[in-house]
């Protein structure tokens, strides 16, 4: 065999060379080192597959031009916000919480409002029918923005509820997301039913080419709210779909997913409305007659809250902020519930750091994974948790314990979308909610026990006889996961 001419080899070198130059220079500007050297590393060991994949996924942000759309929102509710009273607030805040409700309004334009009722809803099936009954009751508009939306046998009340209320000539928006749906079961099915009823129907963030719509393929919308009349909201963890997502391989493996909703009224329903409408916007390039953002009304309780919206159209990562600055906070207790915990360094660092100061710091996690990567990612820390101090409790299987909270001390609580991950802080659009007020951290405590009581919990005697070959899985994960 004849060997190659030197003009190829040649060739060959100074592009290679200037690849990994170029790869230098680019790839570390505004990104996490973690993430910057996962990069070079795939693209010196792999160069020809790496480059690939960085053209393709190697963005984390939206396009610039969706980016615009956002900050012109911000900018509209920041004006609307600085006009309006939303309720009265708690008196005898702690001193470290009227700073963090500033960062978080400064970063998503939405304000802390107070006079707000919230309550939660831990039975899957439950959630689904308390919605269903609450968008009976709409008298001017449903909106439902979800992650996954399915009509199957569980959810077929839901739709129904759908049907009978856009039958009654009231509008009906709803907001899916497009890789989450496009090639799932039930998915034709449920477009079907959309059209029928004359719902106001979007995908969000499809990617398709031919129409002008391209950005990073596995950038998701990954919110689960429902907004009625302005007046009752909901949103949590949970999807619209049966608790098995009707999938086959979780039909096979008997997976089932346990989810916490919550139920709200009063001013803070304007804020959920509010990003509903900036997604709608961002998907249409329209903005629906007859809502008024702006008119509000006292709820059923005297809770202070305040949604926080995160994802690539913002500037830095909004939820992870969050939570760093809560944990930075606690003085007695922190509660964390997490399907997928795979902290950056900074987080990793806020929690065990926690514990150094005499923080009482626990865990929820699955037992069993739905996700491979991101399972094995989230095992590769448990050795660093559980030498700090953190007490880490699994959810037994069949189940994947798909909730998302945190608690601090007896005063403070976050219910939402956003998983403690590298893809939800950096990648996926997510909605939280921040709640203020001591009975409404009973309840959540109420839900944690409950969990606590089905899990066992994980001792780092027990964890340090993990096989060989779950501990290459672990790592192989952990280094994976860091490719945003």
């Amino acid at each position: 065999m004849s060997s190659w001419p030197w003009w190829v080899v040649v060739g060959y070198v100074v592009i290679d060379i200037t690849v990994r130059v170029v790869a230098v220079i680019v790839i570390p500007r505004n990104r996490r080192p973690t993430s910057a050297m996962a990069w070079l590393l795939a693209i010196f060991f792999i160069p020809v597959l790496g480059v690939l994949i960085f053209l393709l996924i190697g963005n984390p942000r939206l396009p610039r031009a969706r980016r615009r759309k956002q900050t012109q929102i911000n900018e509209y509710i920041a004006d609307t916000a600085s006009h309006l009273h939303f309720g009265t607030l708690r008196p005898d805040a702690p001193e470290w919480f009227p700073p963090l409700v500033a960062m978080n309004q400064r970063m998503g334009a939405l304000p802390l409002a107070g006079d707000n009722g919230a309550h939660l809803i831990a039975d899957y099936q439950t959630s689904l029918d308390t919605m269903a009954a609450a968008i009976r009751e709409a008298r001017e508009y449903v909106h439902v923005e979800f992650y996954i939306l399915q009509a199957d046998a569980s959810t077929d009340d839901f739709f129904r509820a759908l049907e009978e209320t856009a039958a009654r000539g009231i509008p009906v928006r709803v907001l899916l997301d497009y890789w989450a749906n496009r090639w799932k079961p039930k998915y034709r099915q449920t477009i079907r039913r959309l059209e029928r009823m004359g719902a106001d129907w979007h995908l969000m963030l499809p990617v398709q080419p031919l129409r002008g719509r391209i950005q990073r393929p596995d950038l998701r919308n990954h919110r689960k709210l429902l907004v009625v009349d302005g007046k009752v909201g909901f949103l949590g963890s949970q999807n619209v779909t049966d608790s098995s997502y009707n999938l086959p391989k979780n039909i096979r493996r008997g997976l089932h997913w346990v989810d916490l909703m919550v139920r709200v009224d009063g001013p803070v329903v304007a804020s959920i409305n509010a990003v509903f409408l900036s997604d709608y916007y961002a998907e249409t390039d329209r903005v629906p007659d007859g809502i008024d953002i702006t008119r509000v009304q006292p709820g059923g309780g005297d809770l202070d809250c305040q949604i926080v919206p995160s994802g690539p159209g913002f500037e830095v990562e909004n939820n992870l902020r969050l939570f760093l600055s809560l944990l930075y906070a606690a003085k007695s207790k922190i509660m964390i519930v997490s399907p997928y915990f795979v902290p950056d360094e900074a987080l990793l660092l806020a929690v065990t750091a926690a514990v150094d100061r005499g923080v009482q710091v626990e865990l929820f996690v699955s037992e069993e994974g739905d996700q491979a990567i991101v399972y094995h990612a989230q095992r590769s820390y448990y050795e660093a948790l559980l030498r700090a101090g953190i007490r880490i409790w699994m959810y037994p299987k069949p189940y994947i314990l798909h909730t998302k909270s945190v608690t601090i001390d007896d005063e403070v609580a976050v219910i939402g979308s956003s998983n403690m991950d590298m893809r939800s802080f950096g990648l996926n659009m997510e909605i939280s909610m921040l709640v203020r007020g001591e009975e409404f951290v009973r309840e959540v405590r109420t839900v944690e026990d409950a969990y606590r009581s089905l899990s066992r919990e994980l001792t780092l005697d027990e964890w340090m006889q993990q096989p060989l070959r779950s501990t290459v899985l672990d790592n192989l994960a952990r280094l994976t996961s860091a490719l945003q």
